[in-house]
C-alpha cells in the first residue's frame, strides 16, 4: 500500500500513476485534546485502517498524482532522526573536500552516533527546498528513510524491521559550515520526505535496495543500501536505546557518496527502487 498526503491534507491511496482520495477514512481515527498523544495518529493506526482505506478507495474515481501536489507522507512525526556518515564512500569523500569537512576529523556513525532534525525541517517533494544562506555550500543528501509504526524501546536486532510501518525518500539538505550538523541540517525545507509511505509489507528487504539522485538530468548520486554501516535494523536497534521509538518518528538511514551543491532553479529527481521517485524544486528562501 501506497499512502500520500496532499493539496491541504487530503489523504491518498497511490496506485501507480493515480491516486484515490480516501480523507474520509481520517474520521475513524481517535478524537483527542489536549494534551495530544505523542506520535503521529494515522501512522498508529494504519493496521486498523488499511481495510477502510481500501473500501473507500473502491468508491472513488481517480486522480493523476501528477496534478497534485505531494506533500511529506507523516503529518506529525515526534522525531527526525538522522544517521550520519554511514556510508564508507561518503567518509572518504568528506575526508577529502574541506567545503564538507571545515578541518574537522571525519569519522563514521560507530564514534558520532545519530542527530536530530527540527520537525519544523519537514517538507514534501511539492513544497520544494528553500535555500538559506545562499552564500554558502547546500549539499543535497539522499537517503532510504524508515517511518516507525509503534512504541519501543530497546530494540532487539532481530525484531527491529517489526517497528516499521513504512518506508520513503528522504532528502537530508545540509548547509555546509562548522556549526553542529543539527543546526545546520535544521532549516526549514531541509528535510524532504516523500513521495509516499511504502508500507513496510512492500519492501522485502530495505537493505538491499538501488537508489539515486540527479540534478537537472545530471547523476549525482547512486548506491545501494547494502552499502549501509549500520543497516535499517542497527539503526533501530541503536536509536532505541537511547530514544523510545514512537509511531510516526523518521529515521533518515544515511548517504552516499556524491553529496554536491544545488542552487536555485535545480531540480532534484530522487529514486529508490520499491518505491519510486520524487521532483523538489530548489529556491531561494
Amino acid at each position: 500500500m501506497r499512502l500520500c498526503r496532499y493539496d491541504g491534507d487530503r489523504l491518498g491511496l497511490v496506485r501507480g500513476d493515480q491516486l484515490y482520495d480516501v480523507t474520509g477514512v481520517t474520521e475513524l481515527l481517535p478524537a483527542h485534546r489536549w494534551p495530544l498523544p505523542a506520535g503521529d495518529d494515522l501512522i498508529a493506526n494504519l493496521a486498523r485502517l488499511r481495510d477502510p482505506i481500501e473500501a473507500a478507495a473502491a468508491g472513488v474515481a481517480p486522480t493523476a498524482v501528477a496534478s497534485v501536489s505531494l506533500l511529506s507522507p507523516v503529518a506529525n512525526p515526534g522525531k527526525i532522526i538522522g544517521a550520519p556518515v554511514n556510508y564508507k564512500k561518503h567518509q572518504a569523500e568528506a575526508i577529502a573536500d574541506r567545503e564538507i569537512n571545515y578541518d574537522t576529523d571525519i569519522k563514521t556513525i560507530d564514534r558520532y552516533g545519530l542527530f536530530l532534525k527540527a520537525n519544523s525541517a519537514l517538507v514534501g517533494p511539492g513544497e520544494g527546498v528553500a535555500l538559506r544562506f545562499n552564500d554558502r555550500r547546500n549539499d543535497h543528501e539522499v537517503e532510504l528513510a524508515a517511518i516507525i509504526g509503534k512504541t519501543g524501546s530497546n530494540i532487539p536486532y532481530d525484531q527491529a524491521l517489526d517497528y516499521v510501518a513504512g518506508y520513503a525518500i528522504g532528502l537530508d539538505m545540509t548547509v555546509r559550515g562548522p556549526e553542529d550538523r543539527s543546526l545546520r541540517k535544521s532549516i526549514d525545507s531541509y528535510a524532504v520526505l516523500g513521495p509516499w509511505l511504502v508500507t513496510a509489507d512492500e519492501i522485502a528487504d530495505p537493505d538491499n535496495l538501488d537508489f539515486d539522485l540527479t540534478v537537472n538530468g545530471e547523476v549525482r548520486q547512486r548506491s545501494n543500501t547494502a552499502a549501509l554501516i549500520f543497516d535499517v535494523r542497527k539503526l533501530i536497534r541503536y536509536a532505541s536505546s537511547f530514544y523510545t521509538l514512537q509511531p510516526g518518528d523518521v529515521i533518515m538511514t544515511g548517504t552516499p557518496e556524491g553529496v554536491g551543491p544545488v542552487d536555485p532553479g535545480d531540480t532534484m529527481v530522487a529514486t529508490v527502487d520499491g518505491i519510486g521517485s520524487m521532483t523538489v524544486v530548489v529556491r531561494a528562501a
